[in-house]
């Protein structure tokens, strides 16, 4: 649903009389979306829910190190204005206004970064929704559904015409508001309910907000049109096989989903966060093969939060914006050259590569500065010029 100008004044009133900021007096302030995603420099790291635990820093300048962040509408500081929570189609005004200035303070530590919220549409906490609720998917026998059952979720009914309308209202509210830049979806596939869905999702928050969607490793061709970026958590990643397959979805991806595109690449540690090399093949497949974001974490079956990891220095910001697509190397290694440096992935190869350049580089594996270089069998590297590091 595209807004008209007239549209977008009688939103303007609404907000003053209330004492709320809306979005579009909000974003003047700002640079804008597209600006924002087209104008970072790389490596480019997201965060998926928790955060980078390892600095002895304020958690406000950890979280703007990141480029990317998904989170529940709570997070960013909004609180929905109705209880339970599904009912609920707007925010309070106060929490408006307070997650507003959120928002301000960590565009102020990172003016590049983009906030997305995550909307509930496939399961949620029995508190969700009043008990014996309509919108509870149940089975033949009537039973509530289990969802997720490491949180102890329960399934929601997105078959639902007038559900998938709440969905819709509910994401249509936080882009709104002003505080995020789009919605995510969790637990995606292709099928008729979720492109009912996302075509009502897409109609309420207009063209130009973001959809996430979390696909894994897989291609949703019929609901693509829809979406902007995949949330790709490659929870396989042990075998040749694996990586060719990660590989595979996020060129499809960077080619067939909607602009601007935003897809989010997660690797997990096989023995623990010290597997630097698989943290490093991660950071530099996302870099060659797409103007997308990474990140390397713990693996979701251990009793912490999910999605917890370390900011490594490997990720900081040297090579600046990408001078033409990436490219396979003669070797099989690919390679993508930056502004200020160069990115190599070793991702299917039996044997490491070399990498000759004209001039000396910087290494930001080994930190070594030479002419000639080596990257090891499932690892990649930043080959950064002088003076850039």
């Amino acid at each position: 649903m595209k807004r008209s100008a007239s549209g977008l004044a009688i939103v303007a009133l609404v907000c003053a009389a209330q004492g709320i900021t809306c979005a579009a007096e909000h974003q003047r302030a700002e640079k804008a979306l597209p600006d924002r995603i087209a104008g970072r420099s790389f490596p480019s790291v997201f965060q998926a829910w928790n955060p980078a635990d390892n600095l002895k820093e304020d958690r406000t300048v950890t979280l703007a190190r990141h480029d990317l962040l998904f989170h529940s509408a709570e997070f960013f500081g909004l609180r929905w204005n109705a209880t339970p929570q599904g009912l609920a189609t707007g925010f309070t005004p106060e929490s408006v206004r307070a997650a507003q200035q959120r928002r301000r303070d960590l565009l102020s530590l990172n003016p590049n970064l983009v906030m997305i919220a995550e909307i509930r549409y496939r399961d949620a906490h029995a508190s969700y929704l009043p008990e014996g609720h309509a919108w509870w998917r149940r089975d033949s026998q009537g039973e509530i559904v289990a969802g997720w059952k490491e949180g102890g979720y329960l399934q929601l009914d997105f078959g639902q015409a007038a559900f998938r309308e709440q969905v819709a209202l509910q994401a249509q509210a936080a882009v709104s508001s002003g505080v995020v830049d789009g919605i995510m979806v969790d637990w995606w596939q292709d099928g008729a309910e979720r492109l009912a869905l996302v075509k009502a999702i897409r109609a309420r928050i207009g063209e130009g907000a973001l959809i996430l969607a979390n696909a894994n490793d897989r291609r949703t061709p019929q609901t693509a049109p829809y979406i902007n970026g995949y949330f790709m958590e490659c929870y396989r990643s042990q075998t040749v096989d694996d990586w060719a397959r990660i590989a595979d979805t996020l060129q499809w991806a960077e080619k067939n989903l909607r602009p601007p595109r935003i897809n989010c690449v997660e690797t997990w540690f096989h023995a623990s966060r010290a597997d630097e090399n698989l943290m490093r093949c991660a950071t530099t497949l996302a870099l060659t093969l797409s103007d997308g974001y990474c990140l390397f974490s713990d693996p979701n079956p251990l009793p912490t939060p999910d999605h917890l990891h370390s900011w490594y220095p490997f990720w900081e910001r040297r090579l600046g914006r990408p001078l033409a697509p990436g490219r396979p190397r003669a070797d099989g290694a690919l390679m993508r050259e930056f502004s200020c440096g160069t990115a190599v992935c070793n991702l299917t190869n039996a044997a490491p590569v070399t990498v000759t350049f004209g001039e000396p580089r910087t290494s930001r594996a080994t930190g070594q500065r030479a002419l000639v270089h080596t990257v090891g069998v499932r690892d990649g590297d930043l080959f950064v010029k002088d003076g850039a590091e």
